[in-house]
């Protein structure tokens, strides 16, 4: 088996979540879900877990934390250009998400913007020039 990442997300209402993630476009792999949980895969190597509290009380000790009131982590995915970036963030806004929860970056040969799933959780979708990203460009050199 390959490696995989699995991204545990508590999660107020599961079915909502499970909806707002849908609308992303991750896919519901039924073989990880069920009525505590909910596996959510963005490709064949990342997945979303999305646990009740319930459930994800099962696994640690420690409170979970108010998202919406408190940032303890960004998740970063890389997109193939600044319009999917620009789309994904505006899904997410029109489906129970918050879009731009914090400023957007543009950096010319770096792009992002972030927005918030229904429980707070933080996701930054990016696009980075491939010339710069291969190393084929320093970045320094880029005026915009």
């Amino acid at each position: 088996m390959g490696k995989r990442v699995f991204i545990n997300l508590p999660v107020a209402d599961l079915q909502r979540s499970m909806a707002f993630y849908d609308a992303l476009g991750f896919t519901n792999n039924p073989q990880f879900t069920n009525d505590v949980a909910a596996a959510m895969m963005w490709s064949d190597e990342i997945y979303v877990m999305l646990l009740t509290h319930e459930f994800w009380k099962t696994f640690t000790t420690k409170p979970i934390p108010d998202a919406k009131k408190t940032a303890q982590l960004m998740l970063a995915i890389s997109l193939d250009s600044r319009a999917e970036v620009d789309r994904l963030t505006e899904i997410a806004g029109a489906n129970g998400g918050v879009a731009d929860c914090n400023p957007m970056q543009d950096h010319g040969f770096m792009y992002g913007r972030d927005f918030e799933d229904p429980d707070g959780h933080i996701w930054e979708p990016s696009w980075m020039d491939p010339k710069v990203a291969s190393g084929e460009v320093d970045p320094t050199q880029i005026t915009t």
